[in-house]
């Protein structure tokens, strides 16, 4: 009897969530949620520690997939992406109030949002050295990974997606990779919003995003066409023709420094220019509401934040300035999931994102030359997508570009 007894609490313990992390209650809020959220640290290589923030379904979490989460940057955090995009919660403008948001994500699935890597947002570093690159990164996230199916194992089973934007254009192929060679790792697929697919492509492209949203003139076009285009081929990446980079400096100006919403080019910005030097930190984004609640004492406490984290920022000056990029694209890592046949990949972009616009993440699902799709006796290039009849998105071959 005794010995039935040891073995009921021995699987007790292992089977279930960690009790220390659970969020019992979150500040701000008017009720309490009904699902289960948890916040704490996952260890990972050389003494790093990446908070994460984890909400249940609110459906059945027992059986719905579990979705990663990670904002890009390089050096942003992915709270942003649960206080003000698809969390259960969205942070007030007074920095003290949470509303309910009926779009959330877990309402069909358990969400993981991971601030990586350390440095960013309240994770941190033993030593302090938050000098990182692509593969450093990708490490740590699958290491993370791995020792949050450890603390909940009651998930491990659970179908697994990777989800990103941004930067996580670059985070979550080079996840999967690694993902998808661990068979205990349930990955089901991807998925990418406004993501770095391309560095090549996200650059030829933006002059002609640009151009066609009359954003320069007839005589700057001119001589972008006399300068930095040949036998009917343009090149505004790597140019060497000296004329060509003047051009392209005016171009960068206009899009990057002459006040416009880099994230949406019809929407103000809202706030005095905030341009900064490193060019995928969110200048138009006002933060203030996040800083003020998530360095709240006591959220902070509600959260177990470590007293050896940083005061949270959107996004780290030191993470991003220190950031190696290693990948110019990830069109291997593309071909590789495809070539498994068995993950699904969705690419989707809003039409007047301008730091990673439509046209190059369409370009560059064009460029890994699919197989063309064929429903019944149609072949299926681009149809209309409704989530409402206002809202039309298309298919492209075997992605969605959904356009918003």
């Amino acid at each position: 009897m005794l010995l039935l007894l040891f073995l009921c609490n021995f699987l007790f313990v292992v089977e279930a969530a960690p009790d220390a992390d659970e969020v019992k209650y979150l500040p701000g809020l008017a009720k309490q949620p009904s699902f289960k959220q948890y916040s704490g640290y996952l260890s990972v290589a050389h003494g790093k520690h990446l908070h994460y923030w984890f909400v249940e379904s609110q459906s059945k979490p027992a059986s719905d997939p579990v979705v990663l989460w990670l904002n890009g940057g390089p050096g942003c955090s992915s709270l942003d992406g649960l206080l003000t995009e698809h969390g259960p919660f969205l942070i007030q403008d007074d920095g003290v109030t949470l509303e309910y948001n009926k779009y959330s994500w877990n309402q069909i699935a358990n969400v993981l949002y991971l601030e990586s890597p350390a440095g960013v947002g309240f994770s941190y570093s033993d030593d302090g050295n938050y000098k990182t690159n692509d593969t450093e990164v990708s490490m740590n996230n699958y290491l993370a990974l791995k020792e949050f199916f450890r603390l909940f194992p009651e998930f491990s089973t659970n179908e697994l997606f990777l989800t990103g934007e941004s930067y996580g254009g670059i985070y979550i192929p080079t996840l999967a990779e690694r993902v998808m060679e661990d068979s205990k790792l349930n990955l089901q697929g991807i998925a990418v919003g406004n993501g770095m697919s391309s560095y090549e492509l996200n650059d030829n492209s933006l002059v002609y995003f640009a151009y066609y949203h009359g954003l320069l003139g007839s005589q700057l076009w001119a001589d972008l066409q006399s300068y930095c285009c040949s036998d009917g081929k343009c090149n505004f990446y790597n140019n060497p023709n000296p004329n060509c980079s003047n051009s392209l400096g005016e171009v960068q100006d206009i899009v990057y420094s002459s006040g416009l919403n880099m994230y949406n080019l019809y929407k103000l910005r809202g706030l005095t220019s905030l341009h900064l030097s490193v060019r995928l930190d969110p200048p138009c984004t006002n933060s203030t509401p996040s800083n003020l609640y998530l360095n709240n004492a006591y959220v902070k406490s509600a959260l177990h934040i470590s007293p050896k984290a940083l005061d949270w920022a959107i996004c780290s000056a030191e993470v991003n300035l220190n950031y190696r990029r290693l990948y110019m694209d990830v069109k291997k890592q593309y071909l590789k999931l495809l070539g498994a046949l068995k993950y699904r990949i969705l690419v989707y972009n809003g039409d007047v994102d301008m730091a990673c616009n439509f046209m190059g993440d369409e370009w560059f699902v064009e460029s890994l030359n699919q197989q063309v799709r064929y429903l019944g006796d149609h072949v299926m290039l681009f149809r209309p997508i409704s989530l409402a009849p206002a809202l039309p998105g298309r298919f492209h071959r075997r992605f969605m570009l959904d356009r918003a």
